[in-house]
C-alpha cells in the first residue's frame, strides 16, 4: 500500500489543497482528523469533489459524539460524493474530549465502540433486509441498510480496545505505540480474530506516523517529533500507557514534567530513542529510510501525520520528501 496523509486541521493549511497536491505527488489515501473546529465528514466531502482516486478516510471519529446511524449516513454520503474511495475509521478519544468538550460520560468505550462499529457496519452494508441490533448500550430495529460497501479501520491502544478490532474492524490505527512493540500489540488481534473466525492477516496495520523532514536543520524535525510525544504522553493516560510499554521510565518523566507546567522540559525528556521509536525524522534521506524500514517490516500502511510542530515550511517539505512519488 502506499503511504496515506493525515490532513491537516483548516486553522493550520487547507486540507482541500493539502489533499489534492498528496495525490499529484501520489499517496494513496488522505485522512481528516477531528477533535474541535472543523467536522470531518463536511470537509471529506470537499475533498471528495477535488480530488479522483485517492482513497479518503475519518481519523478519527469518535464513536460518543454521533449515534452509529449518523456515523454510518455521514460515511454513506461522503462514500456517494467519492465515488467508493471512503473508509470510516473510528475511536473511542479521550475523556477530556468526550466530557469536557461534548458533555458526555466517558462511560464504557470499549464497548461503545463494539456496538458502535457493529451497527454502522451493518447499515453500511449490501445486504437484503432490515437492521436490527440488540446490546447492551443500542437497539435499533426496522430500517433498511445504506448499500455502501466502506471499510471500518478503528483507532485502539489497549488490549481490550484491539479486540474489537479484531471481531469487527478492516483495519487498526495504533498512534503512538512504539514501532517496534506492533507485532506484540498485534498477537491480541491474532488470538481474538482466529476465535471469532476471522482471517487477522486481512486486517490492514495502518498507525499514525509522526514526520517531521528538514534537510537544513535535521535536529528541528527531530524536535518536531519530541514535541509532538510530549503533547501526548502529557496529556493522555492510554498515550502514556502505549509510550511506557517500551520507555516505563522516560514517559513518567514527561508526562510528570508536562503536567506540571514545563512543557520544555517534557520536550526534552524524549529521548533519540523514543523519537526513533515513534517517529521519523531527520533530513529526506534519513526520513525515507526509517519509513522504507517501518512499510519493510509489520506496517501495511503507515499514515503520514505532520505535527503542529512542524507547520510551515517544515510541513510542506516532509509532505514531499515522503511523498511515493518523489
Amino acid at each position: 500500500m502506499q503511504p496515506g496523509l493525515l490532513l491537516p486541521p483548516a486553522d493550520v493549511m487547507d486540507p482541500t489543497g493539502v489533499a489534492t497536491t498528496a495525490e499529484q505527488l501520489g499517496y494513496g489515501s488522505v485522512w481528516m482528523p477531528e477533535l474541535w473546529g472543523s467536522d470531518a465528514f463536511v470537509q471529506l466531502s470537499a475533498v471528495a469533489e477535488a480530488t479522483e482516486t485517492v482513497q479518503l478516510g475519518t481519523a478519527i471519529a469518535n464513536v460518543f459524539s454521533r449515534s452509529p446511524a449518523v456515523l454510518a449516513m455521514a460515511a454513506a454520503t461522503v462514500d456517494r460524493y467519492a465515488d467508493g474511495r471512503m473508509v470510516l475509521g473510528t475511536g473511542v478519544s479521550t475523556a477530556k474530549a468526550i466530557e469536557d468538550l461534548h458533555g458526555l460520560e466517558f462511560e464504557n468505550p470499549v464497548r461503545r465502540a463494539h456496538e458502535t462499529i457493529a451497527i454502522a457496519q451493518r447499515y453500511l452494508s449490501t445486504d437484503d433486509g432490515t437492521v436490527s441490533y440488540d446490546g447492551k448500550l443500542f437497539e435499533v430495529e426496522d430500517f433498511e441498510p445504506l448499500g455502501r460497501d466502506v471499510p471500518v479501520y478503528h483507532a485502539a491502544l489497549g488490549p481490550a480496545n484491539r479486540r474489537v478490532v479484531a471481531r469487527l474492524a478492516d483495519g487498526w490505527i495504533p498512534h503512538n505505540v512504539p514501532f517496534p512493540d506492533l507485532p506484540a500489540a498485534f498477537e491480541d488481534i491474532e488470538e481474538t480474530a482466529a476465535e471469532a473466525g476471522r482471517d487477522a492477516s486481512q486486517i490492514t496495520v495502518a498507525p499514525y506516523v509522526p514526520s517531521a523532514v528538514s534537510d537544513d536543520d535535521p535536529d528541528a524535525a527531530r524536535d518536531a517529533i519530541r514535541g509532538h510525544v510530549a503533547y501526548y504522553v502529557g496529556n493522555g493516560e492510554g498515550y502514556r500507557k502505549a509510550v511506557a510499554q517500551r520507555f516505563p521510565d522516560q514517559a513518567e518523566t514527561v508526562a510528570e514534567r508536562w503536567q506540571a507546567g514545563d512543557r520544555d522540559a517534557a520536550k526534552a525528556a524524549v529521548t533519540d530513542e523514543m523519537v526513533h521509536a515513534l517517529g521519523v525524522a531527520g533530513t529526506t534521506e534519513e526520513a525515507r529510510e526509517r519509513l522504507a524500514e517501518l512499510q519493510d517490516g509489520f506496517v501495511d500502511l503507515p499514515i503520514i501525520t505532520v505535527p503542529r510542530q512542524a507547520a510551515g515550511e517544515m510541513a510542506m517539505s516532509t509532505i514531499q520528501a515522503l511523498a511515493p512519488d518523489a
